[in-house]
């Protein structure tokens, strides 16, 4: 029922958004006078604002065609190298251009598409041969297709691994640190030829005990059943996924929506102002942003309730229970595998100390190949992208893994 009558309403905005969009687009013809006096800017930007925030969004593109190595532009094209149900592992080849460090970006299954990191990409783009996890909506896989959880999600990993080969390099934003870090336990356990030899993970929930934000509260103030309960619904009908169980996109937008409530009306205030005095291009600027922020996908029942219950519930890997197939995850595996931990001063999401807490898990690991990266004044989407990350954190991931390339 919650689906359902979410798809009712998201069709009745669908309608509003175009509606307004119509009436936006009359009073801003330069035919119309009421385009020049009078309060036609001012609604005419009211109704602006109001259809791009009821509009529904797809998945976005990445649309990275072209990037500059050593002064001259390159041109980039997306591949799928591996389909897999639940995801891709995709490719941006760089023509003509050969070596460099293989790179593992490894996208959050947190309710966004890897678009998210599209900033992330880009700015890697000159330096390595880079490599992302494409997530599928789960709405979108058939039942027949099985279920995904987070021993399907160490799984995958490892297989985008063995397909880049040996002696690349992985990359985790947020969400996808756990799985990250149990993967590299696995495969270091099993002297595995491409485990990685650089994880750089930034703003992940390692150990949500330390520093624990509004995020780690919720999961923790309710127990396992009121998520089972409260927030999975079922895929309606008109999905591929039909009757499949998953926590929905939608519901992870509003819980983080709600977390900022206040900055994000001022935003929404702040285009609104920005289109009744002309400013197209910062008006412009705040859609990019809600356009990708706002895109959003479904997760599977089981690997959400899973990842709530081992990584915010029982601190499965600080706590040395955590397991895989059965097999008892040991970051003392762990031998070779150099780490970047890196955190936001102002993370909102993931607290301080938080992904640290992977460097000194990982007991057998020498001093020369951990490192630790406090980013001043980035928030959680200031790691990964904006011009700290671009100017401050970039740099030192680079850095890292040439090191040890």
């Amino acid at each position: 029922m919650l689906y359902d009558a979410y798809e009712l309403q998201r069709s009745m905005l669908a309608g509003a958004s175009a509606m307004a969009n119509f009436g936006a687009g009359f009073l801003q013809n330069p035919a119309n006078p009421l385009a020049y006096f009078g309060g036609g800017p001012v609604l005419a930007s009211a109704l602006e604002v109001f259809a791009h925030a009821a509009a529904p969004r797809g998945k976005p593109n990445f649309g990275l065609e072209s990037t500059e190595i050593d002064g001259k532009p390159v041109i980039v094209s997306e591949q799928v190298v591996l389909r897999r149900p639940f995801g891709q592992l995709k490719r941006f080849a760089r023509e003509g251009v050969t070596g460099g460090p293989r790179l593992l970006i490894v996208a959050p299954m947190s309710g966004h598409y890897a678009t998210l990191l599209r900033g992330t990409v880009e700015r890697l783009l000159p330096f390595a041969d880079v490599y992302i996890t494409d997530w599928r909506d789960a709405k979108l896989v058939p039942l027949d297709e099985g279920r995904f959880d987070l021993d399907d999600y160490i799984d995958y990993l490892i297989e985008f691994l063995e397909v880049i080969g040996p002696g690349a390099h992985m990359l985790a934003v947020c969400q996808p640190s756990v799985p990250c870090y149990a993967a590299a336990c696995v495969m270091s356990a099993d002297d595995h030829p491409c485990r990685p030899k650089t994880l750089t993970m930034m703003g992940g929930p390692i150990d949500t005990r330390e520093a624990p934000t509004a995020v780690n509260t919720l999961a923790t103030q309710r127990p396992h059943a009121w998520f089972e309960q409260n927030v999975i619904a079922t895929v309606p009908m008109t999905y591929p996924g039909a009757g499949r169980k998953v926590y929905p996109g939608f519901l992870q937008l509003a819980g983080f929506m709600s977390m900022n409530l206040g900055n994000h009306m001022m935003s929404h205030w702040e285009m609104f102002k920005h289109l009744v005095q002309g400013d197209d291009e910062s008006a412009d600027a705040t859609k990019d942003f809600y356009d990708e922020y706002r895109a959003v996908c479904d997760m599977t029942a089981e690997f959400y309730l899973q990842t709530v219950n081992l990584v915010f519930q029982q601190h499965a890997l600080p706590n040395g229970t955590m397991t895989h197939r059965g097999r008892l995850v040991d970051p003392g595996a762990i031998r070779d595998v150099a780490l970047l931990a890196i955190e936001g001063e102002r993370d909102d999401i993931s607290g301080l100390g938080q992904t640290k807490a992977a460097l000194t898990l990982a007991h057998h690991l020498p001093a020369r190949h951990k490192r630790y990266l406090m980013a001043e004044g980035a928030g959680h989407y200031g790691i990964f992208n904006g011009s700290k990350w671009r100017t401050k954190i970039a740099p030192v991931v680079e850095d890292w893994i040439a090191a040890h390339d």
